[in-house]
């Protein structure tokens, strides 16, 4: 997946906001299919993927304890709640690399510390966004139970149906809520959280020539 071009086309237009849409496995049993999740935390597994633009050439230190927009994430929220979505407001996607899924142990590792829904794409893309000065929020949703997590619901062989059944429902519901999100615009742009720290960080990381 083109991370870094998706994300630099954007910002060469223009783009100060963008809201992202992923797929996920659920890693722990209160997250039912069906249900949005709007992460504000991830946990990065994988390896080899380009993942900073090295601006100038510069070794950038950015801040990525918070790393999702949480003024873009509270109108998503809000959004939900108004549509009466099945919805959880916070949660930790673990990423991992892709593209096999899982092993039952792999799965119950991820619930151990600190996984809520897994994914293949979430990093590097909310990172470059960071980087570009873009503020990010995310909607996740889920299809399926992670193979670490008993069900008849997961991405076995059985249960396919029921699991497509579920992506194309999410499908729908997720288009309706970016259109919602979309007249929303003009309350989106009040925030520049990614902006400002990409600036104060840019500019400190250069003037100390790290």
């Amino acid at each position: 997946m083109p991370y870094k071009a998706n994300l630099a086309a954007l910002k060469s237009l223009g783009v100060r906001h963008v809201i992202g849409t992923c797929v996920v496995g659920s890693l722990r049993k209160e997250i039912e299919p069906g249900t949005f999740v709007i992460p504000d935390q991830f946990i990065n597994l994988t390896w080899g993927r380009d993942d900073s633009f090295d601006i100038d050439r510069q070794l950038i230190h950015l801040p990525m304890a918070r790393p999702y927009c949480e003024h873009v994430r509270s109108i998503i929220a809000r959004e939900l709640g108004m549509m009466k979505m099945p919805c959880q407001a916070h949660g930790t996607v673990v990423v991992i690399q892709g593209p096999r899924f899982s092993t039952i142990a792999e799965s119950k590792m991820y619930a151990y510390v600190g996984g809520d829904i897994v994914n293949m794409t979430q990093y590097p893309e909310c990172y470059f966004a960071r980087e570009l000065g873009i503020c990010y929020g995310a909607i996740a949703t889920v299809t399926d139970y992670d193979v670490g997590v008993p069900s008849t619901i997961s991405m076995q062989p059985e249960s396919m149906k029921s699991v497509l059944e579920i992506f194309r429902s999410n499908t729908g519901k997720t288009v309706n809520l970016l259109e919602k999100l979309s007249a929303a615009a003009q309350e989106i742009k009040k925030c520049s959280c990614a902006s400002d720290h990409f600036t104060e960080y840019y500019k400190s990381t250069i003037k100390s020539g790290m």
